[in-house]
């Protein structure tokens, strides 16, 4: 049987009919040197910082932090659509933002918890879990993607994300 392989449009994935798995970019490299999910480093730390690794994902705290206890949670690989993904890696991947928003309540406390997956201005599937609370910022309204009014040092940071870890 010949293997029919489409390249997906809008991020340029390789993408397998008969065997419904991605094969990556050209190249077989499923990262974007211009992503901060996928690279780390100075990118990714112009508005976040990585937690630590869950099954299929990566947790990551959102430094601006008007919503105390938000994160992302960011897919393995670049890839836009949760379409995108194996039948498998999807309900793990959902597993991880389950995972990482039980962390949340259980670290904070929110009176509700909002999820945001948007991506037209990037390229890479990712959630966002972002904590609201009654009578506080935001309450009752969408979230914005990023206020910009809350940043902590780097102590509070740390505090924060151990008891994110604390409570995966």
């Amino acid at each position: 049987m010949e293997m029919v392989l489409t390249t997906l449009p809008y991020c340029g994935n390789i993408f397998s009919e008969q065997t419904g798995e991605f094969l990556g970019k050209e190249g077989n490299d499923m990262k974007d040197q211009n992503c901060g999910y996928c690279m780390g480093g100075e990118i990714l730390a112009g508005f976040g910082i990585k937690i630590c690794d869950l099954q299929v994902s990566q947790l990551i705290l959102f430094k601006e932090q008007s919503h105390p206890g938000r994160v992302i949670v960011a897919y393995k690989d670049h890839v836009s659509e949760l379409v995108d993904i194996s039948p498998a890696d999807r309900a793990a991947f959902f597993e991880d933002v389950a995972r990482a928003a039980a962390a949340i309540h259980k670290a904070f406390h929110p009176d509700k918890v909002n999820y945001g997956a948007y991506g037209d201005g990037g390229c890479h599937l990712h959630f966002h879990i972002v904590p609201k609370y009654k009578d506080a910022f935001e309450w009752g309204t969408p979230f914005a993607m990023n206020p910009g009014k809350v940043y902590l040092s780097d102590t509070e940071y740390a505090e924060m994300i151990q008891k994110i870890k604390d409570n995966l």
